[in-house]
């Protein structure tokens, strides 16, 4: 444990220095262990594990852009993402550990407890057991908190789901090197450092309940049944949780997405470039091999694929006072690779440098709102990583807008304003929020201001 956020600085800028890492880039076709099917051109391990990269055509998908083809990653097992909590003196603090993967820009940033793939903590790799993985199988000490199967970005993956799990204890835990606890008050303060807190850790801790006992006092942070905020009051909402589950059902009903897998060679619109695969205009992301060392994880060693953002993504929530309480615009958003095609998402969920050119009315609604707040209006601002074991510097600008009252209250039929209390509670069931919305949600309940 930490007496403050700058105890935990040093502590970690030690540990990161006595750590040997490197990720560069390679020729997909040079990666060791993997091959390009002759028949499909898909990429796939030796082993038939981990995962695969295939083509996905997609149509009637009721976006700004209705058929298109991609590659997609198809990784049908289901990780765990689990956080051990134990209170010291009353307080509330969860374990987390220094984490190399080869995707992050900074190289190590903050994972939960266990972050581990099945192929992973199978040991399908050959390589070391994963720490602490035991309080997160049946049967374990501890008690539950949250388990929840949730999605991953669905713009990259197909149907891809892990566990989110939270576990309280009472007995004492060994911290092994790389481990530390840290309290909430400390994880609010340290999640407006840019690509320290990692996405598992962000969408895991979403489904934590914390109240700040007293109100103001940054040592009293506790679990407890229900998220109280005075700006949330019980019976405050514009609309009734019944009826938000209904718009989403309806959301879902609507939804005319048609997906199949294809080939990757039959993906047309990309194509194999200098040992990568591209989009022919060079936008959305590229597929790309990358030679990884790591003296910290299970194995020291290995290549891989990863997805490379072509550009920096923006993640937004407009928000808006209604009698007195904060509401936040969610959309109900067909996703790619979404398990059941629609989630509740962001307001604003894009890579704006990929609608440059196109007109006005195929923009993504709300983004001019987003990107022309004024100062006073932007409650929360900053820059994170995506998952970084397969997306190779995948950042987003991350955003709270709060809207002028005059802001209308009347959305298209795809979006709605929720309660932070409601969308907190969505979080309790897998397919609801998408990790974006998640991720956003984390900021958002760990954000501190005076209320008004």
């Amino acid at each position: 444990m930490f007496a403050d956020t700058a105890e935990f600085h040093a502590w970690f800028q030690d540990r990161c220095r006595a750590q040997d890492y490197r990720a560069a880039k390679v020729p997909l076709d040079r990666l060791d262990g993997w091959h390009t099917d002759p028949d499909s051109g898909n990429i796939v391990h030796r082993t038939g594990k981990f995962f695969t990269i295939e083509g996905l055509d997609v149509s009637r998908s009721g976006r700004e852009v209705e058929a298109w083809r991609q590659p997609i990653i198809v990784q049908a097992e289901q990780g765990v993402l689990g956080i051990l909590v134990k209170e010291f003196g009353g307080v509330a603090h969860c374990l987390l550990q220094i984490k190399m993967e080869p995707g992050n820009i900074n190289g190590f940033q903050l994972s939960p407890t266990v972050q581990a793939t099945r192929s992973n903590f199978t040991g399908v790799h050959g390589g070391k057991a994963v720490p602490y993985l035991e309080y997160f199988t049946a049967p374990r000490p501890g008690r539950i908190v949250s388990d929840v199967l949730q999605s991953e970005q669905a713009s990259w993956f197909l149907a891809k789901r892990n566990r989110n799990m939270i576990v309280q204890v009472e007995d004492d835990v060994p911290v092994l090197d790389d481990f530390c606890w840290l309290s909430f008050a400390q994880i609010a303060e340290l999640l407006r450092v840019p690509d320290l807190i990692n996405m598992d850790t962000r969408t895991v801790l979403s489904g934590a309940v914390v109240r700040r006992a007293g109100g103001t006092d940054p040592a009293a942070d506790t679990f407890h049944g229900a998220l109280t905020r005075s700006w949330d009051r019980d019976g405050a909402s514009l609309h009734a949780t019944v009826e938000l589950l209904s718009w989403f059902t309806e959301a879902k009903g609507r939804c005319t997405l048609t997906r199949q897998l294809i080939p990757l060679s039959k993906v047309d619109g990309w194509s194999w470039r200098d040992g990568t695969i591209c989009h022919d205009r060079d936008q959305h992301f590229a597929v790309v091999g990358v030679d990884v060392h790591a003296s910290n994880r299970e194995v020291t060693g290995w290549q891989q694929p990863m997805f490379e953002p072509r550009s920096r993504g923006v993640i937004a929530f407009l928000t808006r006072r209604i009698d007195g309480v904060l509401h936040l615009l969610v959309q109900a958003r067909t996703e790619t690779g979404a398990f059941d095609g629609v989630e509740m998402a962001p307001t604003v969920q894009c890579q704006p440098e990929n609608y440059r050119f196109v007109p006005a009315d195929r923009k993504p609604l709300f983004l001019d709102e987003v990107l022309g707040a004024r100062p006073e209006q932007i409650r929360w601002d900053s820059i994170h990583s995506e998952e970084g074991g397969r997306f190779y510097h995948a950042q987003n600008r991350y955003l709270l807008v709060e809207v002028d009252d005059d802001f209308p209250l009347e959305v298209p039929e795809n979006y709605t304003w929720t309660t932070l209390r409601q969308l907190t509670e969505f979080v309790r069931y897998g397919n609801h929020l998408n990790v974006e919305a998640r991720s956003l949600l984390t900021f958002f309940r760990f954000y501190q201001e005076d209320d008004r």
